[in-house]
């Protein structure tokens, strides 16, 4: 699991870096403005229902009765994921005609307080942007038969290739078509997404096209009875964003942009640790032969993501103001943006912790084949982010968006750990007290050191962009260093487990 987390991480790095660049593209062309709102609102309604149909529910229904098909017959397996794609096609077919049709009312509930120009913008740009949807759907659908074979490098680096393509014809398609052009290149990217796996898919002799599908399939009828419960779950978790935007709308101009733009960032570790390790372990967990091997394997994926996702949390806190400064000050991008992205990412990645322990857990429930209980975790999620958002913003503003849904992750995640331990009836030991004791010395030393090192070195705004990336460079190297250093001395496991990951072919 570590092994496959580490190549999924190798591979999610470039693509997160190049995903961060497209961002800063977007901020240097249209800044934090009323049509990059509108762009934004469209962009997420387009991923609401690729989140739904393709990463979420596609995933927790597919991955496991793949993989545990897999052990019994790679033909019948295959046979079945073609079959899948036939079902899959037809799906995102269909809700993507009807998310044209229905866009102006989508664009209303989502972004009640704009005005009429920002409205019809929104809703032009949401009709262009949802056939994105059938390219990722068919991208996820391989990337999990991929998985389930053992290859994480190639469907970890294909999102690189999606931005690469989406940072070159931008700047053309933007100059000739403004805002739209935006969406002409999220359509590029989409297509290309898919094209690197299912080109890939050759090569491991495994390639998906539709066939017709065999509905008395016992695992055919068992991936679309899972799909329900769970596509009704995650449905519920695509209000979260819904939220965030919705009364962001209400506030000041610019704030859907800061959210947006600081959400770019929180995805990079996101990206990188969490959603690695969460679908390495997935296969995993579902072919896990008794109990004990299932605790076992979830144990270690949850502190090895909290081991990934701890320090960077703090290290992106501690240094939110010079990080969006190198990152986005630039073009229309100015002083209120730079303020305001930097105060929510700050806020934003306090709930990191919780987001990553909240993903890896809603797996274990998915690998122990739990709807019931996978929907009411997202249910909870859902609920506790509408309240704490209505609790915060009156005194935070965009702040508190971006503070509670932290929160209610973290909250939700224990829940879903009780659901565990409940099914399997033993205690998970997750987390000690001697456990948490080190990781605070540790997030201390990272303190000291990032404090040392900003008087030592002080960041300057006017230095060219060389010296800014040399200083934001210095601080990670200087800060992971001390981490490094204190979880060697303290023992922690995930050290061995790394160097055996590497050893063990």
């Amino acid at each position: 699991m570590v092994r496959h987390a580490v190549f999924m991480m190798a591979g999610t790095l470039l693509s997160r870096v190049l995903g961060l660049a497209r961002e800063v593209l977007i901020a240097a062309f249209f800044g934090a403005t009323k049509s990059m709102d509108a762009f934004n609102v469209a962009y997420t309604l387009s991923n609401l229902a690729r989140q739904l149909l393709a990463e979420g529910a596609l995933s927790a229904a597919f991955v496991p009765v793949f993989s545990q098909a897999l052990t019994k017959s790679r033909e019948k397996a295959l046979a079945l994921a073609r079959g899948t794609m036939t079902v899959l096609l037809c799906v995102t077919i269909a809700v993507v005609i009807a998310g044209i049709f229905f866009a102006p009312g989508l664009v209303r509930i989502m972004a009640p307080g704009f005005d009429a120009e920002s409205h019809s913008l929104a809703v032009g740009l949401t009709q262009w942007m949802f056939p994105f949807l059938i390219f990722i759907s068919l991208e996820a659908l391989t990337m999990g038969e991929l998985n389930s074979l053992g290859s994480f490098f190639v469907p970890a680096l294909s999102p690189a290739f999606s931005n690469l393509v989406f940072i070159v014809t931008a700047p053309f398609f933007a100059a000739k078509f403004g805002v739209y052009g935006l969406a002409l290149s999220v359509l590029c990217g989409g297509l290309a997404h898919f094209l690197t796996q299912w080109l890939y898919s050759f090569k491991m002799k495994a390639v998906l096209y539709p066939t017709r599908p065999n509905m008395k399939d016992p695992d055919l009828r068992r991936i679309m009875k899972l799909f329900l419960p769970y596509a009704a779950g995650l449905s519920l978790n695509q209000v979260n964003p819904v939220i965030s935007r919705m009364l962001g709308s209400f506030l000041q101009e610019g704030s859907i942009s800061a959210l947006n733009y600081s959400n770019r960032i929180l995805q990079l570790p996101l990206g990188l640790f969490v959603i690695a390790i969460s679908q390495a372990v997935l296969p995993q967990l579902a072919r896990a032969k008794d109990d004990d091997e299932f605790v076992d394997t979830l144990r270690q994926a949850v502190r090895f993501a909290l081991f990934v996702v701890i320090p960077a949390s703090l290290g992106v806190i501690l240094i939110s103001d010079e990080f969006v400064h190198l990152v986005f000050v630039r073009g229309e991008f100015g002083g209120w943006a730079w303020s305001a992205t930097s105060s929510t990412l700050a806020f934003s990645m306090l709930g990191l912790p919780g987001m990553a322990c909240s993903t890896v857990i809603m797996r274990a429930l998915y690998a122990l084949s739990m709807p019931r209980e996978a929907f009411k975790v997202t249910a909870f999620s859902v609920g506790a982010t509408a309240v704490l958002s209505l609790i915060l913003v009156l005194p935070m503003g965009y702040n508190g968006l971006a503070l509670a849904p932290g929160i209610a992750f973290t909250l939700s995640g224990l829940l879903g750990l009780w659901y565990v331990r409940k099914k399997l009836g033993r205690p998970l030991g997750i987390m000690t007290w001697s456990l948490a004791g080190d990781y605070l010395v540790a997030l201390a030393v990272i303190d000291i050191a990032v404090l040392a090192y900003r008087f030592v070195w002080p960041y300057d705004v006017g230095a060219g962009i060389g010296m800014r990336s040399l200083w934001v460079v210095g601080v990670i190297a200087v800060s992971a260093g001390a981490y490094a250093g204190v979880t060697v001395l303290k023992g922690f496991e995930e050290w061995k487990l790394l160097g055996q990951a590497f050893r063990t072919k």
